[in-house]
C-alpha cells in the first residue's frame, strides 16, 4: 500500500492556531483508524494514510473547515501569534493574505515563516527562517532565525518600515531566491550565510 503524507491546520485567527473539538473529531473519523497523525513544530498535523484515499479525504477535511497543505520540503503555512491586540491592530487580515501567498512552495529544506502582530513577538519570530513583525503602522522583515541545536540563531533585520502591500512581494522573492540558489537540504540559515544579507536585500529590491 502506497502511503501519502500531507499537512492539516485549522488556519488561524484571534487566539492563534486552534483546532476546534469538532474538527479533531471529524479528522479522526475521516482519515480512519489505519492512518497515522504526527504533531509538528510548524503548528501542523502530518497525516500519513493510504494514497488511494487521499483526494477524497482532502475534500472532506476542507468541508469541515480544515486547511490541507503539502508536507515535506515546502514553505510551511504561516506561524502566527495569538493576535492578542485584536484583529485590526495586530493585522490579522494582512497575515491571512501573506499565508495564502507563501504556503506550499517547494524549497531546498522546510521553511518556517512567522508573523507577530506587535513587538512583543509572542510567536517567537526571531527564531523563524523568515518573519514579519508589525510595528504600529508599518512592518519589519527578519531572516535567518533557527531554534534548533545547542546554539539558537536569532534572525537579522532585513528591511524595516514597510507597508502591508510590500510584504507578499518581498517574502515571495525570498522564497524564490531560496528555490533558485539554495542547495538540496541546505537550511535557510546556512543559505543566508553563504549568499549574505546584502545580496538578499538587493534581490528583493529588484
Amino acid at each position: 500500500m502506497a502511503v501519502k503524507t500531507f499537512a492539516v491546520t485549522p488556519g488561524f485567527g484571534v487566539g492563534g492556531t486552534i483546532f476546534k473539538p469538532e474538527q479533531l473529531a471529524a479528522l479522526g473519523t475521516i482519515i480512519g483508524e489505519d492512518a497515522k497523525v504526527e504533531l509538528t513544530t510548524f503548528k501542523q498535523l502530518y497525516v500519513k494514510m493510504n494514497e488511494d484515499l487521499e483526494i477524497e479525504v482532502r475534500q472532506k477535511l476542507m468541508e469541515v473547515g480544515l486547511e490541507v497543505h503539502p508536507a515535506g520540503f515546502v514553505s510551511k503555512s504561516l506561524i502566527t501569534c495569538n493576535f492578542c491586540r485584536g484583529a485590526d491592530e495586530a493585522g490579522l487580515d494582512v497575515a491571512k493574505v501573506l499565508d495564502a501567498a507563501i504556503a506550499g512552495h517547494e524549497v531546498p529544506s522546510p521553511l518556517k515563516i512567522g508573523y507577530a502582530g506587535c513587538a512583543l513577538g509572542t510567536s517567537e519570530p526571531l527564531l523563524k527562517d523568515i518573519a514579519v513583525v508589525k510595528m504600529r503602522d508599518s512592518y519589519d522583515i527578519y531572516v535567518g532565525g533557527d531554534a534548533k541545536g545547542l546554539k539558537a540563531t536569532f534572525a537579522q533585520l532585513l528591511m524595516s518600515n514597510l507597508q502591508k502591500d510590500q510584504l507578499v512581494p518581498i517574502v515571495s522573492k525570498l522564497i524564490e531566491l531560496f528555490q533558485l540558489q539554495g542547495k538540496k537540504k541546505e537550511k535557510f540559515t546556512r543559505f543566508i550565510e553563504r549568499i549574505t544579507i546584502a545580496e538578499l536585500r538587493e534581490y528583493v529590491v529588484k
